[in-house]
């Protein structure tokens, strides 16, 4: 199996390791068939605090088929995370993964681009919920029911409320592409049960 991590412009490392982590205990410690690729607009990708990260695979030249999961990390807006987040090449790789049913896994505001393509229309998600709720109010506005959880998932699609939840974002992926058990198992390994 194979997840496509797609870090655009500005993301958060904190939101983007977990899913390195978690998914290499898996394969490395458990015997799991599962590999993440990075993936960027660019061969070199900026997190918002200046950590730069090397892509795998350019969002021009992926092919939706060979990949089971999309995960997309948050970012912030001062240093430009909508600037890819909203680009055309996201929006359309997004549908992409949604029109074949695999699981799309976001963490905090990623659930933007998410909203923007039009897959969490009338869906339930959730996303940033800090500082008064002011992003939750955005996300509305794209037809989103708002869930009050952590973590909200509809369908196949997993949305979280702030950096605090990769970690459980990550491991709701892997026990989609695993099983309940196996995640269970990586999350007691790793120190989360």
């Amino acid at each position: 199996m194979k997840i496509l991590l797609l870090c655009l412009k500005a993301f958060e490392t904190m939101e983007f390791s977990p899913f390195i982590d978690i998914m290499g205990w898996a394969h490395d410690d458990f015997n799991c068939d599962i590999h993440v690729d990075i993936c960027g607009f660019n061969p070199k990708i900026l997190s918002t605090f200046g950590v730069t990260i090397t892509a795998d695979i350019l969002i021009d030249n992926v092919d939706v088929n060979n990949y089971d999961a999309l995960a997309i990390p948050g970012g912030f807006e001062e240093f430009g995370f909508y600037t890819e987040a909203y680009h055309d090449k996201t929006l359309n790789l997004i549908r992409s993964f949604y029109s074949q049913h695999k699981p799309i896994a976001s963490v905090c505001v990623a659930a933007f681009p998410l909203a923007k393509s039009g897959i969490l229309n009338k869906k339930k998600a959730t996303t940033y919920h800090l500082r008064g709720g002011y992003k939750r109010k955005e996300l509305e506005k794209f037809g989103v029911i708002l869930g009050d959880e952590w973590l909200a998932m509809d369908d196949n699609i997993i949305t979280s409320s702030c950096p605090r939840t990769a970690p459980d974002v990550a491991f709701r992926l892997l026990e989609l592409l695993t099983s309940t058990e196996k995640a269970a198992e990586v999350k007691k390994a790793m120190g989360y049960q």
